[in-house]
């Protein structure tokens, strides 16, 4: 999912660097004192769990937790999701500092998209919003790979089965992230509701 370094134009690279220069400001208007060990903790595990890539042909696959992130954090998902994207590009070259404004917008995007689409659903009871936390997860890898595909194919007509590729690869991580969320908004929910604070307000 992370776009490398010397892949995108310059035209690409700047629209996404200005539209996470202006997720990044609303997440952090919208985070208070409160909500800062979450997006912490939540970042952490971004960092970790998008680090370990699976190659898949000329792909690497990985989670990435975004549908996760927006269900939890909301706009807040953004600089959480910066953040981490900052440190994998220092410390391991993932990605790459020119592309860091795209690979945020093309993963924290979906979480925000995600978390206002589907909140209704996750404030009904029972199966309504075990469908919703499902489809949250795995829409926001559906909508992450559309983007990652959209930046690809902005940048030249080459880039066409790439973008083809990455799109089908990640089918099986829409569905396993989908599950995942499942998961882990049903054990929040039993254990700490007030984490869904976001989902309720």
């Amino acid at each position: 999912m992370h776009i490398s370094e010397g892949v995108l134009s310059p035209a690409v690279l700047a629209g996404g660097a200005a539209l996470a220069v202006i997720g990044t400001a609303i997440g952090l208007k919208k985070m208070d004192y409160e909500a800062i060990p979450r997006v912490a903790i939540l970042s952490a595990g971004f960092f970790v769990a998008t680090l370990i890539h699976v190659p898949v042909g000329p792909v690497g696959e990985h989670l990435v937790l975004n549908g996760l992130m927006g269900l939890l954090l909301g706009w807040m998902a953004v600089p959480a999701i910066l953040i981490a994207l900052f440190l994998q590009a220092l410390l391991f070259q993932f990605g790459g500092l020119t592309a860091l404004g795209v690979n945020t917008v093309t993963m924290a995007a979906p979480a925000v998209i995600c978390f206002y689409l589907f909140r209704p659903w996750l404030r009904r009871e029972s199966y309504a919003a075990a469908i919703g936390a499902f489809a949250c997860g795995a829409t926001a890898i559906l909508l992450s790979g559309l983007l990652v595909a959209a930046a690809l194919i902005s940048t030249g007509k080459a880039f066409l089965e790439v973008a083809e590729l990455v799109l089908i690869a990640h089918i099986p991580i829409m569905i396993i992230e989908g599950v995942i969320t499942l998961f882990i908004f049903q054990f929040i929910k039993k254990v700490r509701p007030e984490m869904l604070e976001g989902v309720y307000a």
